[in-house]
């Protein structure tokens, strides 16, 4: 008797050949649809699923496959007992199961009604899966095309069968969350259901996490790109644990800084924190006032670029070791010259098409917490002058620019800004006083006519003091403490701006 492989598939690729390897191998094809349409439009033998079960697929296709010629064939164990019950009925054991499933996530994603939605959820093919992988030992359960191959092999493994099963359960557990998720959409007003699926798949093994002794490994969670996660690597070693946390870091400010600046900007960030961040007319411009806004902590960096990477900009970096690089484009010969005299560093071409979930998950000791991503941009702010001094039209510009970079600054942060360059930062500090004084500290002279904006508040008049002995002239801040009223005035008597944003950017 000849094996019997049941193939039906969503995703097509490659079934032809592989039923068509298959049927020179002996096999019989049972198939459903448009994958017995496929396979006979390639010239393959398939036999109609109706034909084995004697009973035609009604309800528009819902009930083909939901049959005991289908299931008993699946589900008997390859022993003399379920054998001589299966010939008792008339049945025949079924050897291989090829199923991926109705595209409900791509059927979501591409905003079809929600009766579209519910039809395309899979009620046969999970049913098929789940019996094939219960019974591995005796079925091959498939579901991803690049594992065809291994059913044409003379042998596979227990280890591998089972290896096969697994995911297949996985298949059908993501399938099944991504149902549960949709269906529950919405059923609390804050729009955070009772239950969250996290759906992850692993994308890259890195050596090792933050530190050599703790393992670690990078995923993606399920539907999504981001502009890192899916970035092209175009030379370099391996991206590491932290390679990935500070290039993702990066990526986001310059992002948000390229949208609202009319020129080139670079952002460099260490430990996950913006250490120098500039805009300017080229990216080799750019990329030497972010250098120079703080080249001890840039040494070691990682940098990332709003505009393409061409040569100058490439022949700038050459001085300096840094860790990744990532920008939305790189010319051939920038990166021809980055392989040969910086073979070491990562050279990253951030993807396009990412879209991130607004969901936002911050891990906890046996759980996560869970918010939207802080999406809010200059655009969405209502900025209120509380002084009797107005910013200058250059003050503004420096207060805007640097409200972007304390925005994606660990709290508490402060930056001073001038030019469109910071030139003092501190962030990450436990007292908002105490990052002012990093940040001026690290600003220097270079304080004298820059403006600070901080993500958060002052309780007191203290920043305002110290930023005034340093030189600030205007400053940003969300306000709504207690004491504006005293902070406004000292502001006033020592003759600063300052704006209130009326929003809280803290970033833990």
């Amino acid at each position: 008797m000849p094996k019997r492989a049941l193939i039906s598939v969503s995703d097509k690729t490659g079934v032809v050949e592989f039923g068509r390897e298959l049927a020179a191998r002996g096999w019989e094809l049972l198939s459903t649809g448009g994958t017995l349409s496929a396979l006979r439009g390639g010239g393959v033998p398939a036999t109609a699923v109706s034909d084995v079960t004697g009973f035609p697929e009604i309800l528009e296709g819902r009930v083909k496959t939901l049959h005991p010629a289908i299931h008993g064939g699946l589900l008997a164990r390859r022993e003399p007992g379920h054998l001589a019950e299966l010939a008792a009925y008339g049945l025949q054991p079924i050897d291989l199961v090829c199923v991926n499933l109705y595209p409900f996530r791509e059927t979501v994603a591409r905003g079809a009604s929600f009766q579209e939605a519910v039809e395309n959820i899979d009620i046969g093919g999970p049913a098929m899966l789940r019996a094939a992988a219960k019974n591995h030992a005796g079925v091959l359960v498939l579901v991803d095309p690049a594992d065809y191959p291994l059913a044409l092999a003379d042998e596979v493994s227990g280890a591998e069968r089972r290896r096969l099963a697994a995911k297949a359960f996985r298949h059908t557990a993501d399938y099944d969350a991504a149902i549960a998720d949709y269906l529950a959409g919405g059923e609390t007003p804050s729009g955070f259901p009772e239950r969250l699926t996290l759906r992850l798949s692993r994308v890259a093994e890195v050596r090792y996490g933050e530190n050599p002794h703790q393992p670690g490994a990078v995923y993606r969670r399920e539907g999504e790109r981001g502009p890192v996660l899916d970035a092209r690597l175009l030379s370099g070693k391996p991206m590491s644990f932290n390679n990935y946390a500070d290039a993702d870091a990066a990526w986001a400010l310059a992002a948000e800084l390229g949208g609202q600046e009319e020129g080139a900007v670079c952002v460099a960030v260490k430990h996950g924190n913006p250490c120098g961040v500039a805009v300017a007319g080229t990216v080799a411009e750019a990329w030497e006032r972010a250098r120079d806004a703080d080249a001890l902590s840039v040494f070691g960096g990682v940098v990332a670029v709003s505009r393409p990477l061409d040569l100058a900009g490439a022949q700038a970096l050459r001085g300096t070791f840094l860790e990744v690089l990532v920008a939305p484009d790189v010319t051939p010969e920038a990166a021809a010259l980055l392989a040969a005299k910086k073979p070491d560093l990562r050279v990253l071409v951030a993807a396009e098409d990412a879209a991130p979930s607004p969901l936002e998950l911050r891990p906890l000791a046996g759980g996560f917490a869970a918010q939207e991503r802080d999406r809010r941009t200059w655009d969405d702010l209502c900025p209120e002058v509380v002084t009797a001094r107005e910013p200058s039209e250059e003050e503004w510009r420096d207060l805007r620019f640097a409200w972007a970079v304390v925005k994606h600054a660990r709290s508490n942060a402060v930056a001073l800004a001038r030019g469109g360059m910071t030139v003092g930062l501190g962030a990450g500090a436990v007292s908002r006083i105490w990052a002012a004084e990093r940040a001026v500290t690290n600003a220097g002279e270079r304080a004298r006519g820059a403006v600070l904006a901080s993500e958060a508040f002052f309780p007191f008049d203290d920043v305002v003091r110290l930023a005034a002995g340093a030189g600030v002239t205007a400053i940003l801040q969300p306000g709504g403490a207690k004491r504006d009223p005293e902070v406004i005035a000292a502001a006033n008597d020592l003759g600063l701006s300052m704006v209130f944003t009326g929003s809280r950017h803290f970033r833990h």
